[in-house]
C-alpha cells in the first residue's frame, strides 16, 4: 500500500479562489475590502517570514492587512493595550498575534485581549469552546486547515479512533476537539505518554502537532490509517517519517504541501467571514436606531 496524498498546496489555491470571489462580491456590496491586523513582537527571522507570508496572500485574494511590529522587549501590559485598540478599532475585522511571543510575555493574557468577533485566528478561549461544542465560530487556523483538507479528500472521521500526538493550545487541544465534536473517538498523547508506538498503532487518523522531526515511526502506523503531519522543523521535516508511512498509511500529507498552505487559507477564509458578520452587526445597529428614532418621533 502506498498512501494517496492529502495535497494542501492545491486544496488551498481552490479556496483562495473562493475567498478571492467572496472578496469581490464582499466589495461591490460595501464599498469596502475585509481588513486583517497583524500584531508581531520581536525579531524572530520565521515569524517575520509567516507574516510576510500572509501579507502577501492577503493581497492575493483582495483582502487589506495592517502590520504592527512591536520590540522585543515590550510588556505584557503595553500588548494588550495594542490588542484592545485593535479590537475597537472599527476598520478592523480580523486581528493575528503571530506566535510565539517573548517568554515575559504573558501570551494568554494578549490572545484574550481580542475581542471574539475578531478572533480570525482562533486563539481565544471563546473560540476554543466553540469548537469543543461544534458550535458556529472560528476554529484554530491550523485545526481548522486539517478538518477542511480532510473534508476536501472526503475522508470521514465520525466512528474513527483519533490519536492526536501533542496538547498545543492552538493545535494539538484545539484540533482533537474539533475530531471529537465530529463523533471521532479521541486519544490524546503527550511527553508523558507511555508506551506512544503503541498508541499510534491502534489509530485510524493519526495528527502529529508535537514539533519533533520523524519522531512518528513507520513501522507504528495502522496498515490503512489517515496520517496529517502537522509538524513543521528545520530542512522541511515533519513529525512523521513520511516515506516509511506512507508505505502504510492510506492518506498522508506531506511536508511541506500538506497543512501549511490550508492554515493561511482558514485564516483568509474567517477573515472575510468577520468582515461579513461585522457588516450585519452595522446593519442591525442602523435599523435597530432607524426603528428607536421613528418611536420617539
Amino acid at each position: 500500500m502506498t498512501g494517496r496524498i492529502l495535497d494542501g498546496r492545491a486544496t488551498a489555491i481552490a479556496s483562495y479562489d473562493d475567498i478571492a470571489r467572496g472578496v469581490s462580491q464582499f466589495l461591490e456590496e460595501h464599498g469596502r475590502r475585509p481588513l486583517l491586523a497583524t500584531v508581531l513582537v520581536g525579531d524572530d527571522p520565521a515569524s517575520h517570514t509567516y507574516v510576510s507570508m500572509k501579507a502577501n496572500r492577503c493581497a492575493d485574494v483582495g483582502i487589506l492587512s495592517r502590520r504592527i511590529e512591536l520590540g522585543a522587549d515590550v510588556t505584557t501590559d503595553d500588548l494588550v493595550a495594542v490588542i484592545s485598540r485593535l479590537s475597537r478599532d472599527d476598520e478592523v475585522d480580523g486581528i493575528l498575534l503571530q506566535h510565539p511571543v517573548p517568554g515575559h510575555v504573558d501570551e494568554r493574557a494578549a490572545f484574550e485581549a481580542i475581542a471574539p468577533g475578531k478572533d480570525v485566528d482562533g486563539v481565544t478561549r471563546t473560540s476554543f469552546a466553540r469548537m469543543s461544542f461544534g458550535e458556529d465560530g472560528f476554529s484554530s487556523a491550523t485545526p481548522g486547515g486539517i478538518i477542511a483538507l480532510l473534508d476536501a479528500h472526503g475522508v470521514e472521521v465520525a466512528g474513527r479512533h483519533a490519536v492526536v500526538v501533542g496538547r498545543s493550545a492552538i493545535l494539538g487541544r484545539p484540533v482533537g476537539m474539533m475530531l471529537l465534536a465530529r463523533h471521532a473517538t479521541v486519544t490524546f498523547c503527550h511527553s508523558r505518554t507511555v508506551d506512544l508506538a503503541d498508541h499510534v498503532s491502534r489509530a485510524d487518523l493519526v495528527v502529529a502537532a508535537v514539533g519533533r522531526p520523524e519522531l512518528i515511526r513507520g513501522e507504528w502506523i495502522k496498515p490503512g490509517a489517515v496520517v496529517v503531519d502537522a509538524g513543521y522543523n528545520p530542512g522541511n521535516i515533519g513529525d512523521v517519517d513520511f516515506e516509511a508511512a506512507r508505505e502504510r498509511a492510506s492518506w498522508i500529507t506531506p511536508v511541506p504541501g500538506g497543512v501549511g498552505p490550508m492554515t493561511i487559507a482558514t485564516l483568509l477564509r474567517q477573515t472575510l467571514r468577520a468582515a461579513v458578520d461585522h457588516e450585519e452587526q452595522r446593519h442591525q445597529r442602523r435599523t435597530g436606531a432607524a426603528l428607536t428614532d421613528a418611536v420617539v418621533g
